[in-house]
Parts: structure tokens; C-alpha cells; sequence
């Protein structure tokens, strides 16, 4: 459930820089080159948190695995 709403971080973070970028671009002249920048940077920032949170969970899942699954009796 951890990796059900990255999809929607991507999303909103390409969306958030982009507008940003666009209001920055727009303020120095030029909206189209900021709302590039911006989305190529939401981009990037979105993949990042993506592949960091998908790293964590896999980790956490082999952790898991690993443990014993039950009482270990002695004979």
C-alpha cells in the first residue's frame, strides 16, 4: 500500500514544479523555458522519491522474509 500513491507524488510534483517553473518563467519573460525547467525538475525529483521510497519498501520486505515465522521449539 506504501507504493499505491507514488504515482499521484509523481504526478504532483511534475504538475507543482511545472507551475512554478511557468510563474517564474512568466515573472523573468519567458513562461514556456520556466515551465520546462520546471517539469523536467518535477520530473526528476518525483522519479528520485520514487526509486528511494521503492528501494525502502523492497528492503523492508526482505527484512521480513527473513525472520522466522513462528516459535522456534528446541527438541
Amino acid at each position: 500500500m506504501t507504493l499505491a500513491g507514488q504515482g499521484f507524488e509523481l504526478t504532483a510534483a511534475v504538475i507543482g514544479f511545472g507551475l512554478v517553473g511557468y510563474w517564474v518563467g512568466g515573472y523573468l519573460g519567458n513562461a514556456r523555458i520556466g515551465l520546462l525547467i520546471g517539469a523536467i525538475l518535477g520530473i526528476l525529483g518525483g522519479l528520485y522519491n520514487l526509486i528511494r521510497v521503492s528501494f525502502r519498501e523492497l528492503n523492508r520486505q526482505r527484512q521480513v522474509k527473513q525472520q522466522p515465522s513462528g516459535p522456534v521449539r528446541k527438541n
